[in-house]
């Protein structure tokens, strides 16, 4: 027997399907491409940036140019990948350069030997045994970031700020405000080797890009790959939801600050290679910087929002457009305007971008979004039974 309630429901879609106008048509179709570019709107910075730069100067598209470019950028670049898992846990890392400062004095302190009254002798640590420490040392300032958060639900904002100032008042200390220089050490103690990260290359590519470019792919294997990634993911959208879910949402906490530190340790350790010398106020605004390319690559500030993908090439506009502007001349000051402008037109984005998409928190909809979707259903169903 023939169902006429089917045939009715078929024959009303095709129909309405049918009546779909080109104006409705193209208008979609409009819709899906400014999509596209609001999405992809990072990448599409880059291009522009390359392109405009490449035509104002012609020292700007080169290969040894964009190699050298790319040097500059990995500082930042490190930096944001820490910063974008801070993020990501919907909170903020003000820190990082602070940080970046302590770990590169360290370093300079332990490559100019570490004195033992007691024993009355001078260690000169191995470069692999001063890195060691200096993340180390990096790891544990992210430690008392995350616990501060986590354990004694200090603001993100205020407990990062203190440390802030705790890390940049403990290398002035150090150091009494100088600078260590001379950091290549020497062959007959065994410390050589500090300068490699800032000037050798591995097949033709400098050192920083490299590091830059295998934290990049085990950040983005952590982030996709691993429960820690949706983990971070889920307590960032919904902390509530996630630790109802299971999600140890404090020890998550902890560990995004500590590999922040880690990663800033990492920046100060390639800084200070690349400088030859390590200051105590190495890495001033940093921070400001990291968290430019973060917001520039899409992420959200509200946390649950953001990919290592996107990260990566907001720190690139960042940095092409840094040099491109030193490149043809133009003035720090102004410089400085563009990159302001810049990060509220990347904020201002962000904000159209999400406010057009409900969030989804771990990737999912919400259970509101669920609810209203069953509704809607019952009630169209109940219309075609009728």
């Amino acid at each position: 027997m023939l169902d006429v309630r089917n045939f009715g429901v078929s024959t009303m879609t095709e129909v309405s399907q049918a009546r779909t106008s080109p104006s409705q048509e193209a208008s979609r179709q409009g819709f899906d491409l400014a999509k596209l570019l609001l999405e992809g709107r990072a990448f599409f910075a880059l291009i522009v940036i390359i392109a405009v730069f490449s035509f104002l100067s012609p020292y700007y598209f080169s290969v040894s140019n964009f190699l050298t470019m790319a040097s500059h950028v990995a500082i930042f670049g490190i930096l944001a990948i820490g910063m974008l898992l801070v993020i990501l846990n919907a909170g903020i890392d003000l820190s990082v350069g602070s940080t970046l400062g302590l770990a590169g004095v360290f370093a300079g302190f332990l490559m100019g030997g570490v004195t033992l009254p007691a024993f009355g002798v001078i260690l000169y640590p191995p470069v692999w045994v001063v890195a060691v420490l200096a993340c180390a040392l990096g790891a544990f300032v992210g430690w008392i970031n995350g616990v501060l958060i986590a354990r004694f639900n200090v603001p993100a904002f205020v407990a990062t700020l203190g440390v802030m100032y705790m890390a940049r008042g403990v290398a002035l200390l150090m150091t009494n405000g100088l600078t260590y220089n001379n950091l290549g050490g020497k062959a007959e103690l065994g410390n050589t080797g500090f300068d490699k990260l800032g000037f050798d290359r591995l097949f033709g590519i400098p050192t920083g890009v490299v590091v830059l470019a295998v934290l990049a792919i085990l950040g983005s294997l952590v982030l996709n790959r691993t429960a820690f990634g949706r983990w971070l993911y889920a307590s960032g959208g919904n902390e509530r939801a996630a630790e109802l879910s299971g999600v140890p949402v404090k020890t998550v906490q902890i560990s995004v600050y500590v590999l922040s530190g880690i990663c800033a340790a990492i920046a100060g350790l390639i800084l200070s290679s690349q400088l030859t010398s390590a200051g105590p106020t190495a890495g001033t605004t940093y921070e400001l910087t990291a968290i430019a390319a973060v917001v520039i690559g899409g992420a959200s500030l509200m946390g649950g929002r953001g990919n290592m993908r996107g990260t990566m090439l907001g720190a690139f506009v960042i940095g092409f457009l840094s040099d491109g502007l030193v490149i043809i001349g133009i003035s720090a000051y102004w410089q400085t305007v563009f990159t302001g402008a810049v990060i509220v037109l990347a904020v201002l984005l962000n904000a159209i971008q999400y406010r057009r998409r409900p969030k989804t928190g771990a990737g999912g909809p919400t259970p509101s979004q669920n609810g209203g979707k069953a509704a809607s259903v019952g009630t169209a169903h109940g219309k075609t039974a009728g």
